[in-house]
């Protein structure tokens, strides 16, 4: 398999493992696919890190396989890849991209599905497409500028260039940056951590979030309103108020 889950305390691990450069070819994007509906409905599985492995996260999509694909081709297949892409960004979890090394391409735009992203010092990344002749086709013009603004969006597109994970943090095409072999630690506890929280509200929050950007004010606020009212009906939330209540903030134990 070129991509696999492993899961351990209500983290799923998605690892791609594709060497040397973890090559976004067919085959893995559409095992992309098939595990993030897994983790979508698997009860054990409560957050979820991607992960390339210690070198790198990913090299971007197989240029070899791409360059004998005509126009009725990729045409036929680029709805696939947007879809492999989208059911990563829409697994109703929190999702950390760990990224080491080279994210680039596909796996820059692999890595804009998570919900934050972890980098490493080594990171570099970047939308390379334009100097195949291209453009980002796997959501790279869509999440990319609703995450740092379409000015810094069209610099990166327009011109190719790699950022270094210092600048990549401050534009906030990453999160968090921590020496390369701390990556997997750090985005694994975080998901831990939240993996223990309440799962329906923690869907809701995402999903409030990410709809709502994709709406008008008032449709957000009616998307938010639904969840707000609809989480009264979870024992999370009994849970969370007794708790807050008889022992104070910050102690409740979610099931």
């Amino acid at each position: 398999m070129t991509v696999n889950l492993e899961v351990a305390d209500g983290v799923g691990t998605i690892r791609l493992d594709r060497p040397p450069m973890n090559a976004l070819d067919i085959a893995t994007q559409d095992r992309l696919f098939e595990l993030a509906a897994e983790v979508t409905r698997r009860d054990d599985v409560r957050a979820v890190v991607i992960y390339g492995g210690e070198k790198v996260f990913a090299a971007g999509a197989d240029i070899k396989e791409m360059r004998d694909m005509d126009h009725a081709a990729m045409i036929a297949r680029s709805r696939a890849l947007q879809d492999s892409f989208t059911a990563v960004a829409r697994i109703p979890k929190p999702v950390v991209a760990a990224v080491t090394g080279y994210a680039l391409g596909g796996g820059c735009e692999l890595a804009l599905c998570a919900d934050i992203r972890i980098a490493g010092e080594n990171a570099r990344l970047g939308q390379p497409e334009i100097l195949l002749g291209l453009i980002p086709g796997a959501g790279g013009t869509q999440r990319l500028s609703r995450l740092v603004g379409p000015s810094r969006a069209k610099d990166l597109i327009f011109t190719g260039r790699q950022v270094k994970a210092e600048e990549a943090l401050a534009i906030g095409l990453v999160d968090r940056v921590v020496p390369a072999e701390e990556v997997y630690t750090q985005a694994h506890a975080w998901a831990a951590k939240l993996a223990a929280g309440p799962a329906i509200a923690l869907r809701a929050a995402k999903e409030s979030v990410d709809f709502g950007l994709e709406a008008d004010i008032d449709t957000g606020l009616a998307i938010e309103r639904n969840w707000f009212a609809g989480l009264f009906a979870t024992e999370d939330r009994d849970i969370g108020m007794r708790s807050f209540v008889e022992e104070g903030p910050g102690k409740a134990k979610f099931r």
